[in-house]
Formats: C-alpha cells, sequence, structure tokens
C-alpha cells in the first residue's frame, strides 16, 4: 500500500516537471534574448535610415537658404537695376528686401560632429579663406587666382590651374560635412567674383562709349 502511495507521488512529480519543462521552454522560445536584440536591431537601423534622410533633407534647406538670399543679392546689385528708373528702382529694392527679411526668418542648422583634429582643421580652412576675401579689394586678380586654388584642392575634377597642396592638406583633415560646406563658400565666392567682374567690364565700356561719343562731338 505504502509502496503504491510513493510509485504514484514519483508519477505525478515526474509529469508536473515534464510539464513545466514544456511550459518553460515555451516561454523561452517566445521570448528569447536573441529574437527581442534582432527585433530591436532592426528598428535602430530603419530609424538610423530615417535620422540620415533627416539630416539630408535639413542640408538641403540650408543650401537652398543660401541660394536665395544670393539670388536676391544679385538682382539687388544687377546692372539691370541700374539702368531702370529711380521710382521702380525703389519698388523693386523694397521686394526684394522683403523676400530677404522672409527667407532669414528660417532657421535652419544641421550640427556636426568633430574630433578635436577635425575641428582645428576647419578653423585652419576657415582662417586660409578668410585672409583671401579681407584682400579681396586690395587685388580683385589676385584674389580669384588664389581662390580657384583653393576651389582646385577640394575637387575631383582636373583643376584648371595650380591647386593649393597646403589647403588640400588641410581640408582632408575636416569632416565630410564640412569639406562640402567649405567647397560650397569657394564656388559661391567665385561666383560673386565673376558677376563682379562682368559689373566692371560692363561700367568700363560704357566709360569707354561715352568718352568715344564726346570726342566725336568735339571733332
Amino acid at each position: 500500500m505504502a509502496q503504491a502511495k510513493i510509485s504514484a507521488k514519483a508519477s505525478e512529480g515526474a509529469q508536473q516537471q515534464q510539464s513545466g519543462g514544456q511550459l518553460r521552454g515555451r516561454f523561452y522560445r517566445s521570448t528569447s534574448m536573441a529574437d527581442r536584440s534582432s527585433r530591436l536591431l532592426e528598428n535602430l537601423d530603419q530609424l538610423e535610415l530615417r535620422v540620415e534622410a533627416f539630416r539630408d533633407a535639413a542640408s538641403a534647406m540650408e543650401q537652398e537658404k543660401e541660394i536665395l538670399l544670393e539670388m536676391i543679392h544679385n538682382i539687388q546689385n544687377s546692372q539691370d537695376m541700374r539702368h531702370i528708373s529711380e521710382g521702380e528702382r525703389e519698388e523693386l529694392n523694397l521686394t526684394a528686401n522683403r523676400l530677404m527679411g522672409r527667407t532669414l526668418t528660417v532657421e535652419v542648422s544641421v550640427e556636426t560632429i568633430r574630433n578635436a583634429q577635425q575641428q582645428e582643421s576647419l578653423l585652419h580652412a576657415t582662417k586660409m579663406i578668410d585672409e583671401i576675401v579681407n584682400k579681396l579689394l586690395d587685388d580683385l586678380e589676385d584674389a580669384k587666382i588664389r581662390l580657384m586654388s583653393l576651389y582646385g584642392a577640394c575637387t575631383s575634377d582636373v583643376p584648371a590651374g595650380p591647386i593649393d597642396q597646403k589647403f588640400q592638406s588641410v581640408v582632408i583633415g575636416c569632416a565630410i560635412e564640412d569639406q562640402k560646406k567649405i567647397k560650397r563658400r569657394l564656388e559661391t565666392l567665385l561666383r560673386n567674383l565673376e558677376n563682379s567682374e562682368k559689373s566692371i567690364t560692363l561700367l568700363e565700356h560704357q566709360k569707354t562709349s561715352v568718352r568715344q561719343s564726346c570726342n566725336s562731338k568735339q571733332d
């Protein structure tokens, strides 16, 4: 009798242990740490793509703002603006200033993550460009040549002239995003210089035409 009870208890314990093992097995299979980790990693990968797309969109907006401001400025300083009536020029300048003001109300800033070396390289590159810009009025042609040599150091295309090797080594030490911004700044400076040269050439041509006209009348 006693032996039968012991055997029954042993059999019941074995069944409970087997049932518990199956439950624990199902629990571990449904909440596996590897599965959880895989799902979280997949979510983070998708978020990383969205973050990069978000930064790219913000950078594009930064560039668009720069382009709009440059275009408005160019219109205000164009030769066409100098050859219209004072009343029309005043009205157009009011419109341009309104557009400039509305553009400036949009604040877009994409911060670049830099280490100490990249920060130092950026400061050095900015200083080299600023030194040329500060001497633009002293010698326009020399400034253009020097800016072109800096730009040649930033592009993968075959440069039209010599490149500044020192500037190239400095730019290489900058963060990728900073390299792009440096290149864009140089492109803007060169465009503005070209527009200035065209304005000066046109002005000189007009002066020459006026002098020739005056000489003809005197003859």
